[in-house]
């Protein structure tokens, strides 16, 4: 009778070692020519098997990729810390360098944004959502949306358009999650529209607009304050608008236009313009306007924020809540 395998001569294809990782594996092969990352044997000296000490050195090198350190650097810190357990610890990393082919981040980005981009880049949604929930965690809905989910949402763009229509998958996996890091942000309860109380603050994507994202996060960031909200997200017909109002009667209506084709200065007067109400108390919305759609068009009486601190300050005001 033949002895049992020992674990070492356990060995994995690398499109089976691809699919375990959340890879590709033509991004095993790069790192193997790249970064010498590769299995100890190969099968008839050409293809590739790995063994779980080869196995054990990618998967630190995922997960330190996923922190933002740069492939070169992440390379040497997971052969250290597998192959040579002596040698200081893998978190443990040189500064970064440039490395070609990464997302152009910029150097005065936080480490944060580098771990998300590479985590979009290689499709690992979990650990994408993770990033999420503990930016979230660590600064506050608006310091995350502003300084860690919005630039990375460039760069990946910026990547797309560059790229020749490569990278579209990269940007809608980090839309969605994105989307419903926002959603899960924890929140205080809150009510609106009682007797005697200021309605809600209505959000909306004007006519045409599919761009939602950032009225998401102000969705969550005023729900996180305490003030009331009706979201209705993209593109949300005028006759829809304008019954909405009516009916529910918002202290204030932020109306979102990415382009100028979308931005209608029209509709946001009329919505300024419905009041509702008993016969002499009659009352009309503060209408908001966000998005860079609005911009180098005269608005008097619209409010038009700078970004989304501004906006919470500004709403949250209206609705009689501070932000302190």
């Amino acid at each position: 009778m033949s002895e049992l395998p020992s674990p070492d001569d356990a060995v994995l294809t690398t499109g089976a070692l691809a699919h375990r990782l959340g890879v590709a594996p033509t991004t095993l092969r790069s790192w193997d020519r790249r970064y010498g990352i590769g299995p100890a044997v190969r099968a008839d000296g050409r293809h590739r098997r790995w063994r779980p000490s080869d196995v054990a050195v990618l998967e630190a090198m995922c997960r330190l990729t996923s922190s933002g350190v740069p492939p070169a650097d992440a390379a040497r810190a997971a052969k250290d810390a597998v192959l040579r357990p002596a040698a200081e610890p893998a978190d443990t990393v040189p500064e970064r360098t440039d490395e070609p082919g990464a997302l152009a981040l910029g150097g005065d980005v936080r480490q944060e944004c580098r771990g998300l981009a590479r985590a979009a880049v290689r499709l690992d949604a979990p650990a994408v959502a993770e990033r999420l929930e503990a930016a979230v965690q660590r600064h506050g809905l608006a310091v995350a949306w502003q300084e860690v989910m919005v630039p990375t949402l460039h760069a990946v763009g910026r990547k797309w358009a560059s790229s020749g229509d490569r990278y579209v998958e990269v940007e809608h996996l980090l839309s969605w999650q994105v989307s419903t890091a926002l959603r899960r942000a924890p929140h205080a309860v809150v009510t609106g529209g009682q007797e005697g109380r200021p309605g809600p603050v209505l959000l909306a994507c004007v006519p045409g607009e599919q761009h939602s994202l950032p009225l998401e996060a102000l969705n969550a960031g005023l729900l996180e304050l305490g003030v009331p909200t009706r979201m209705f997200g993209a593109a949300v017909p005028v006759e829809a608008l304008i019954a909405a109002v009516r009916r529910l009667g918002p202290v204030a209506v932020v109306l979102w236009a990415q382009t100028r084709s979308t931005a209608s200065l029209p509709l946001a007067r009329h919505l300024a313009d419905t009041r509702w109400g008993v016969t002499g108390a009659r009352r009309a919305p503060t209408v908001v306007l966000g998005g860079s759609g609005w911009a180098g068009r005269a608005a008097p009486g619209l409010p038009r924020p700078t970004g989304l601190s501004d906006a919470l300050t500004l709403l949250a005001g209206v609705h009689g809540r501070g932000t302190a």
